[in-house]
C-alpha cells in the first residue's frame, strides 16, 4: 500500500500557497518575497507584486504548443517535437502519396502554419496547394489543398496532407 507524504517547501520556510507547495512554487514564492522586501527592486524597475507564485507561472508561456488535443483520443503528433497535429477522428484517408512517401489526408489540423499557395501538378492533376509546417519546430509536414481544378478532386479543397515521415501516433495506439 502506498502512503503519500505531504509536500513541504524546500527552503524550510512555511508558506501559505493557494495550491500544494512544490519546489517550483516554493522557489517562486521565496523569490517574490525577496523582491518585495528588497530596496533595490524599485531601482530595477520591478513593482512589488501581490500575486501568488502559481499565478505568475500562468502568465509566462508555459505551453510549448498552441493547442493540445484531448488525452482520451488517439492523436497524431510531429515526430520531431511531439506537437499535437491531428485527432484520429479527423482522418479522411490513409491512401495518399506525399513527396517523401505515404501520407494521410485530414479534415483539420492544429499547431500548423501555412505558406503561400502555388499551383502544382500532383498525381491526381493540377492543384493550388500551400506547404504546411509545424508551428513549434518549423518542419515542413505536407500541404493544404487550397483549390482543385478538376471537379472530381474538389473534395480535397481545404483539407490537409501530412506525410507519415513527419508524424507519430500518440495516446492509446
Amino acid at each position: 500500500m502506498l502512503h503519500w507524504l505531504p509536500l513541504v517547501p524546500v527552503c524550510g520556510q512555511h508558506h501559505t500557497p493557494s495550491r500544494p507547495a512544490t519546489a517550483l512554487a516554493c522557489a517562486f514564492q521565496c523569490f517574490c518575497q525577496r523582491v518585495r522586501q528588497s530596496p533595490s527592486s524599485s531601482r530595477a524597475g520591478l513593482e512589488p507584486s501581490e500575486e501568488c507564485p502559481a499565478d505568475m507561472v500562468k502568465m509566462t508561456k508555459s505551453k510549448t504548443f498552441q493547442a493540445y488535443l484531448p488525452h482520451c483520443h488517439r492523436t497524431y503528433s510531429c515526430i520531431h517535437c511531439r506537437a499535437h497535429l491531428a485527432n484520429h477522428d479527423e482522418l479522411i484517408s490513409k491512401s495518399f502519396q506525399g513527396s517523401q512517401g505515404r501520407a494521410y489526408l485530414f479534415n483539420s489540423v492544429v499547431n500548423v502554419g501555412c505558406g503561400p499557395a502555388e499551383e502544382r501538378v500532383l498525381l491526381t492533376g493540377l492543384h493550388a496547394v500551400a506547404d504546411i509546417y509545424c508551428e513549434n519546430c518549423k518542419t515542413t509536414l505536407g500541404w493544404k489543398y487550397e483549390h482543385a481544378f478538376e471537379s472530381s478532386q474538389k473534395y480535397k479543397e481545404g483539407k490537409f496532407i501530412i506525410e507519415l515521415a513527419h508524424m507519430i501516433k500518440d495516446n492509446g495506439w
